[in-house]
């Protein structure tokens, strides 16, 4: 019990470890004993299994891909285009970037707010990018989508910012164009996070 929850709390087993023996030495006089370290062991592994199982690449208050799962989307589609006489990713697929503005200081909704802002954002993007595509948050103030680049894009922009022009709040909403390269293509990300 004590290994759970200590595990819960964000104790290393170090620490639990350290924990039982001056609990040990204070109450008994000496070191814990092996059946002892074992159970604190057994529960504080087990509960910490459990957490890591239920770790997800969505972001659980906006439903949103994590940056860390786009620069694996974008990373498997370059790796699908080695070695290929085909188009490059540049000419087959494109980001779609909604933005919230940045809040003045002083004038700023709090983290809640923004947060269902974005929500609002993924969701009128999941409601027109309903099939593969990826949508996630890039930094505090974006929702990017992962989309193929077709003579359908445009429209779905379009249909994007007419759902959006009801918001209460202005959205800028652009296609930006992606690099050659993974690395470049890592970089754009960091990017549009920092600005």
């Amino acid at each position: 019990m004590a290994g759970r929850a200590l595990a819960r709390d964000g104790a290393s087993l170090d620490e639990a470890l350290d924990q039982l023996g001056q609990t040990s030495r204070a109450v008994t006089g000496g070191e814990p004993a092996f059946d002892d370290i074992r159970a604190l062991s057994m529960a504080w592994s087990e509960s910490t299994l459990a957490y890591l199982h239920q770790l997800s690449c969505e972001d659980p208050l906006t439903g949103l891909a994590s940056l860390a799962h786009i620069r694996s989307r974008l990373s498997e589609l370059y790796r699908g285009q080695l070695g290929r006489d085909a188009a490059g990713i540049e000419e087959t697929h494109a980001l779609v970037v909604m933005e919230i503005p940045e809040e003045r200081p002083g004038h700023g909704a709090d983290q809640f707010t923004r947060a269902m802002r974005l929500s609002r954002l993924g969701d009128a993007a999941r409601t027109v990018f309903s099939g593969t595509e990826t949508i996630g948050r890039s930094g505090t103030n974006r929702v990017v989508v992962v989309v193929d680049r077709d003579a359908q894009l445009g429209r779905r922009v379009a249909l994007v910012r007419t759902l959006l022009g009801m918001a209460d709040h202005p959205t800028r909403i652009w296609i930006e164009g992606l690099p050659s390269t993974d690395r470049a293509a890592a970089a754009l990300l960091d990017e549009l996070c920092r600005t």
